[in-house]
């Protein structure tokens, strides 16, 4: 069975395009959100999901209707084909219930994985720039030198608790602590 799905990201948008395409592409069952691509809920993508079986063969007009990026694409293509169910786009022209389609598809997939490569490699190659220059990253310590001093001062004062210097300081208890660990560790 071809089950289609259609998607429009406003509602000031028309699916006919994309349903006329899918009935003209034999599709027996069609199902349609107006989202955003990156809306987390797809009511009738959900429901489409839980229709289709093995066998079935999930038809959209384009790539970018079906997938919030190509990631997400590849992933919910995947995840089809493990339960024995395939994918068509008609404008792309691909079909992963031929020889033909699965190696398109799996070009894409493959280029997906080399850009998402290419990423962490950027990514980890200016981390390692950063902490050369001397920059660690992360949040700024809520405590300088002078309030680590300070605090380590009214700790010593058995008269005051911890939670009474933490609101002093404006800090959490785990905050207090890390940072007096660290200052500790450093001067060793």
């Amino acid at each position: 069975m071809l089950v289609g799905y259609a998607r429009v990201s406003t509602t000031d948008q028309s699916l006919d395009l994309q349903k006329d395409s899918l009935e003209k592409a034999d599709c027996e069952k069609i199902y349609h959100d107006v989202a955003s691509g990156v809306a987390d809920s797809r009511p009738g993508l959900e429901k489409l999901m839980s229709f289709i079986r093995k066998g079935d063969t999930l038809v959209v007009w384009k790539l970018d209707r079906l997938g919030r990026s190509l990631r997400n694409l590849i992933d919910t293509i995947n995840s089809l084909h493990k339960k024995g169910i395939g994918f068509k786009s008609i404008q792309e022209s691909i079909d992963t219930t031929t020889s033909g389609g699965k190696l398109v598809f799996h070009i894409f997939a493959s280029l997906a994985e080399f850009e998402r490569e290419l990423i962490i490699e950027r990514t980890q190659a200016g981390l390692k720039a950063a902490r050369a220059r001397g920059r660690l990253g992360g949040r700024p310590s809520k405590l300088d030198d002078k309030g680590i001093e300070q605090a380590k001062k009214m700790m010593r004062d058995t008269g005051i608790s911890i939670n009474e210097i933490c609101k002093v300081l404006n800090i959490s208890r785990a905050t207090l602590y890390r940072s007096v660990k660290k200052k500790i560790s450093k001067d060793i």
